[in-house]
Parts: C-alpha cells; sequence; structure tokens
C-alpha cells in the first residue's frame, strides 16, 4: 500500500497551495509510529494542552471556522455537527464510526495502523468541546490487527494518565474522559450512525427513524455525536494552527486535506493525503501514474461504490464534496426520465464525494458486469427493515446480473431504473440509495452498454 502526498501540479485548480501539506498522514513512514512515546516526542498531546485553556464553545467555533466536513461520506459540517448537542444534555456521549465498510474504501484502516493517539487525541478535545466523559470506538469486526493497534494506544494513554485522570481545564474545573472499544460483527449496515448505535447498545443493527437526530437522543437515548476517524484526525491540528489556516488548505465551503484510497486500472493504487482541490484527472495521471498498458479511461467512482459514477468527459473536476455533487460547466449528458440528477437551470446532481474510495476503471470494463457485482453487494448486505430496499436491491441484483450474462429481456433497462427509483427515497437510512444512486448513475451514464446485452440475447 502506498501512502504519500501528491506532487502533481496541474494548472486547473487552486490546489497547489495545499501541496504536500500532511495532517492526518504526518506520522505515516515514522518507526513505531503506533506508540505514545513516539507520538508525544513528534508534539503529540499539544494540541490538547491548548484546548484545555480554551473554553468549550471556542473549540467548537474554531472547528465551524474551519470549514471541517465529516470524512466518512456525508460531508457535513462538523463545527455544526457538535453545536446541535443540547446545552441542558447532562449525560453526553462520542461515537467513533470505525466501521470502514464501503467498498474501495481503506482509509480509515491504514489512520488507526499507523496512529492511533492521534485519534485518541482529537476524540479527547471534542469530548472536552460537547462535555462528552465516555467515548466510544466502533470498530469493524475484521480490523483485528487495527483493533489490537488501537486497544493498546488506549491503554498507554491509561498508563500515562491522559485518559480516566482529572485535567485541569478553563475556568478552574477539571476533565476526566474515558474511551471503549467495541468491534462490530462486519455488517455494512452499522456503518449507518443510529445502526451503530443499536449494534453498540447490544441490539440488532436496524438503523432507527430520525427524528430524533443522535445529537438529541443517541446513544442509550443520551445526546450523542457520531464522527469518523479521519474527521476527529484533523481536529488537533486545527486546535494548533486555528480555523481559519484550516480552511485556507481547502476549497469552497471544504477545509484541509482530503484522503483517497484509489483502487482499480492505475498504475500507483493507494492511499493518498491529498490538497481537496485537486481535479480527479491530475490525481490519476500525475499522482497514480495513469492507466497500465496506455488505456484510455472509461470511468471513476468518485466515493465508495454507493456513488454515481464520472465517465471519462468529467474529470476535471476537484474531489471536494460540492464540486463533485454539481457543476454546470461540466458538459450534460442525457439525463433519463426520473433519474435523480436533473437539478434545473442546466445544472444536475452529479456524485458526491464519499468516502473517498475512488474505483478506476478502463476501456476494457465491462460495465455492466461491474454494475452488477455492486448490486449483489448491496442486495447482500440489505438489513431487511424497509420492503423497498430488501425487494428491491434483490431485484437489481438479478436483472443487472441476467443482463451481465448476455441474458437480458427487452424492458430490462427500464425495469432497473424503475426499481432504482422506486427505492431511492423510500427507505429509513441511506443503504436504499447506496443501491439504486450508482445503478441510476451508471444507466445514465453507460445506458447504450446496457442495451447492448439486450441485443446479444435477441
Amino acid at each position: 500500500m502506498t501512502i504519500s502526498a501528491t506532487s502533481a501540479t496541474p494548472a486547473t485548480s487552486n490546489w497547489q497551495g495545499a501541496q504536500g501539506v500532511k495532517i492526518v498522514t504526518k506520522n505515516f513512514g515514522v518507526p513505531d509510529s503506533h506508540k505514545l512515546a513516539t507520538y508525544r516526542a513528534r508534539g503529540g498531546w499539544e494540541a490538547f494542552r491548548k484546548s484545555a485553556g480554551m473554553a468549550p464553545a471556542e473549540i467548537v467555533d474554531e472547528v465551524k471556522k474551519s470549514n471541517l466536513r465529516g470524512r466518512g461520506g456525508a460531508g457535513f459540517p462538523t463545527g455544526m455537527k457538535w453545536s446541535f448537542v443540547p446545552k441542558e444534555a447532562r449525560t453526553v456521549y462520542l461515537v467513533v464510526n470505525a466501521d470502514e465498510s464501503e467498498p474501495g474504501t481503506c482509509k480509515d484502516r491504514e489512520l488507526l495502523a499507523y496512529d492511533p493517539h492521534l485519534l485518541i487525541e482529537g476524540m479527547a478535545i471534542a469530548s472536552y468541546a460537547i462535555g462528552c466523559k465516555h467515548a466510544y470506538i466502533y470498530i469493524r469486526g475484521e480490523m483485528m490487527r487495527e483493533a489490537k493497534i488501537v486497544q493498546a494506544a488506549i491503554d498507554e494513554a491509561y498508563a500515562a494518565g491522559l485518559l480516566g485522570s482529572d485535567h485541569p481545564v478553563a475556568g478552574g474545573r477539571t476533565f476526566r474522559f474515558d474511551i471503549t472499544l467495541h468491534r462490530g460483527a462486519g455488517a455494512y449496515i452499522c456503518g449507518e450512525e443510529t445502526a451503530l448505535l443499536n449494534s453498540l447498545e447490544g441490539k440488532r443493527g436496524w438503523p432507527r427513524l430520525k427524528p430524533p437526530f443522535p445529537a438529541v437522543k443517541g446513544l442509550f437515548q443520551q445526546a450523542t455525536v457520531v464522527n469518523n476517524v479521519e474527521t476527529l484526525m484533523n481536529v488537533p491540528e486545527i486546535v494548533q494552527k486555528g480555523g481559519a489556516w484550516f480552511a485556507g488548505l481547502g476549497l469552497g465551503k471544504s477545509g484541509g486535506t482530503r484522503i483517497v484510497c484509489v483502487s482499480g486500472h492505475v498504475k500507483k493504487p493507494g492511499v493518498y493525503e491529498l490538497p481537496m482541490g485537486i481535479p480527479v484527472r491530475a490525481l490519476i495521471q500525475d499522482v497514480c501514474g495513469g492507466i497500465p498498458g496506455g488505456r484510455a479511461i472509461k470511468g471513476v467512482i468518485p466515493g465508495g461504490t454507493s456513488m454515481p459514477p464520472l465517465d471519462a468527459s468529467e474529470l476535471d473536476i476537484p474531489i471536494e464534496f460540492d464540486a463533485l455533487m454539481t457543476d454546470a460547466r461540466i458538459k450534460d449528458v442525457e439525463v433519463q426520465r426520473g433519474l435523480p440528477f436533473d437539478l434545473g437551470n442546466g445544472r444536475r446532481l452529479k456524485t458526491m464525494a464519499g468516502s473517498g474510495g475512488i474505483v478506476v476503471f478502463d476501456e476494457s470494463t465491462d460495465v455492466v458486469a461491474l454494475c452488477a457485482r455492486i448490486m449483489r453487494f448491496y442486495a447482500h448486505e440489505s438489513c431487511g427493515q424497509c420492503t423497498p430496499c430488501r425487494e428491491g436491491t434483490g431485484w437489481l441484483a438479478r436483472v443487472c446480473t441476467r443482463l451481465a450474462a448476455g441474458d437480458g429481456k427487452p424492458g430490462d433497462v427500464e425495469l432497473l431504473g424503475n426499481v432504482a427509483n422506486g427505492i431511492a427515497g423510500n427507505t429509513i437510512c441511506a443503504l436504499g440509495e447506496a443501491a439504486a444512486w450508482p445503478m441510476m448513475g451508471f444507466l445514465t451514464k453507460f445506458r447504450s452498454e446496457f442495451e447492448a446485452k439486450i441485443r446479444k440475447a435477441a
């Protein structure tokens, strides 16, 4: 696995100012980077000391100024999320979502293995800011190596008095903070925050209806903030250097850098910390060395397989959250009736930055077979709580697999669009959309390849 910052310099975006900046990967490659002694020797826990001299509201305000957005998928502003915790809440929990399960995504796994103490310090600062005394890390069950590393780091922090001890903070008060590591059972659905909370409580990992939202009534029915691993690991640097500095590294309303996991048809797949504004094309060509064999790019899945794809004409766009969502400057493509891409006034929903899992596929790819594989995954991972998702994902998998095998029937393409349309927006959580959106996206961008499977069968 290659881990580095980019050295590419295309002129299509104003991302050069953040070129080479490392925030969450700054300790990667350092011997024993996962140990507390190494972390403290490199300035670890200095940010927490600084935050202890600040009022909690000041910390929240700096995070708001930083434009830090959730790195788990949705890209929701982190400071705003923290501010949703009711001021009158007596018990507040912080839960770290380390249930990384989006296909194509492996950044949190590497962050936990290389620098667990950065996460712990980020949790400590966040907990002080929101009034949490006991936080949980919910880690994917298959991450056995990472779970051992993180637990060892937690044990080190307790032995050093950083956890479980009173710390003097602003206003003459003290702050005590505990962490519990909890291993999940490997369900994709538990990456959804309310399903995660149910699992953490020992219940079936089914999503909850919202409202109430977790910030008001979450873990054990108490106020709860759920944040992604990468998100919290940015917090110490924001405290040390200020929200304005962090915001200045980013693009638009997205501050800082971004971890991306690049896989598929590239010469140098890996996990990279990159400027938020780097275009997708520069990422592929300059950072990842281009496409093997000199083949042409057919498309890119930009944020994990639950995101609609980009085609080869849409790669000169930054990996930033809002840029990937809408952009009137990119050449439009035909939008099929009923698909949720048309936003009016020449703008359309394109896709999302999601979890940062970038999957590149070249001209040799059978797009229908690729889509069928994605649909089978989501059909398998549907928790079954909502009928549209439980039944619809199965339909998508079966029909798409039939097409991929060359056994498509007249009307199959329309059927896929109708089923996807019936799922989207009609389920409790976003797993339904996780299947429907890529299905709609592939039909929109590569419809002719689906239709060709029917002609072949006929």
